[in-house]
């Protein structure tokens, strides 16, 4: 078998969805030059993951501002021309295979996103899997699209369990989307399919794609914890497979989406004041209060407070009273200045490849929105590795325990 090389980056979404489309070209070209196979890129990378934005939502109450701000999010979304479906399913094979209906008079049926994916996979010959948020109907969906650099768009999956606050904007999908696809590359057999964030952490969906035999289980996420390249090492061990995860790389005060609701990503509100806003080591959001007076600040210790207001200290040494030092003689004094003027990140990204037996090949990619990392892979190792853990076959013992999935056919892909 041929080596096949795996390849992913951080990039975050630009300010428009046609800017972001000259991004994915971009990055397409440049792994078609590095002799990429397979190029990953983030979750909602089109269309945006709305980082920090709560839509002017609360239990019991929604604003107008907020409401005008998801409208302007609903349409950076990205329209495939495909339907909802059955429980969001939406048509499937019908879809894939180009058998709706085009409106008269129009050239394509959506707004060309998909043909536009399809001519960038064509032109560079990279096999692209990307991230998208996807509108039909009313609803939006967190959505994956598989484009064949020979046959185009062959098969596209939506999120079936938004996280969190998630679920107030983007719809649940039907499971019948997590059908895994298939595709040659140098005569070597890769089957491949998509668990969204962290869809990867519900056990039974990760098993749904272990029973599909698939051998490159792809993870675009928002998730930019150190405690994520830990679950992916463990996929690969536990699924016998390669896998790749993509995350988004934003800087500090740069939109994670590309609607403009007038607050960046890297902003949150608290009662009406406006923080500027860091990201702790594990990449989540936290919010820096403006700096009290040198008399206030003078004998505490170092510390920032999240957007509920609590107070999160930082390591630092203490003297034997607990009170911070520095190496300077006199107190420093943190002011909004000091605090902009270092590079932040509203989230780190860390993208990374991980083999069969857990090992890192490349990443994780913290902090870097720019570069793009790859690894050459031997699928053998997948083969390999079922002597003596196959979690989709024997291993599994389905001769005592069952999964069915409503909708999804899980009859195991060829080798």
């Amino acid at each position: 078998m041929s080596s096949i090389r795996l390849g992913t980056a951080s990039p975050a979404t630009q300010a428009t969805t046609a800017e972001t489309l000259q991004l994915v070209d971009r990055l397409a070209t440049r792994a078609a030059s590095n002799h990429i196979d397979i190029l990953l890129l983030p979750e909602a990378f089109l269309g945006g993951y709305p980082r920090g934005s709560d839509f002017g939502s609360v239990v019991g109450s929604r604003s107008a501002q907020g409401r005008e701000a998801y409208a302007k999010y609903f349409q950076a979304a990205v329209n495939l021309g495909d339907v909802v479906g059955d429980g969001g399913a939406g048509a499937g094979d019908r879809w894939v295979k180009r058998q709706l209906q085009v409106p008269e008079g129009e050239e394509y049926r959506g707004d060309g996103t998909r043909e536009k994916l399809e001519r960038i996979a064509c032109e560079t010959g990279v096999f692209l899997v990307t991230g998208l948020v996807e509108r039909t109907g009313g609803s939006l969906y967190c959505a994956v699209v598989y484009v064949c650099p020979h046959k185009g768009v062959i098969g596209k999956r939506r999120k079936v369990m938004p996280t969190g606050t998630e679920r107030l904007i983007w719809a649940q999908a039907s499971p019948s989307t997590l059908r895994a696809v298939s595709t040659v590359i140098r005569g070597t057999r890769i089957n491949l399919a998509a668990a969204i964030c962290w869809e990867s952490y519900m056990p039974l969906l990760r098993q749904s794609l272990y029973n599909q035999n698939i051998n490159l289980y792809l993870a675009p996420t928002a998730d930019a914890r150190d405690a994520w390249l830990s679950l992916m090492r463990s996929i690969g061990v536990e699924g016998r497979c390669f896998v790749v995860s993509s995350n988004m790389a934003v800087r500090g005060g740069q939109d994670s989406h590309a609607s403009t609701n007038g607050r960046p990503a890297s902003a949150v509100r608290d009662g009406g004041r406006r923080f500027s806003c860091s990201a702790d080591e594990p990449g989540m959001d936290i919010a820096l209060p403006k700096s009290g007076s040198p008399s206030r600040s003078r004998r505490r210790r170092k510390s920032i407070f999240d957007p509920d207001g609590n107070e999160i200290v930082l390591s630092c040494p203490v003297d034997e009273n607990g009170v911070a030092t520095t190496t300077t003689a006199a107190p420093t004094k943190v002011d909004d200045t000091a605090v902009t003027d270092k590079p932040t990140w509203s989230c780190r990204g860390g993208s990374c490849i991980v083999d069969p037996f857990g090992e890192v090949l490349a990443g994780p990619q913290w902090e870097d929105d720019e570069g793009m990392i790859y690894a050459d892979v031997d699928f053998q190792k997948c083969i390999q590795g079922r002597l003596d853990l196959d979690a989709g076959g024997s291993y599994s013992r389905n001769d005592v325990f069952k999964l069915t999935v409503e909708g999804l056919d899980m009859e195991p892909l060829p080798y």
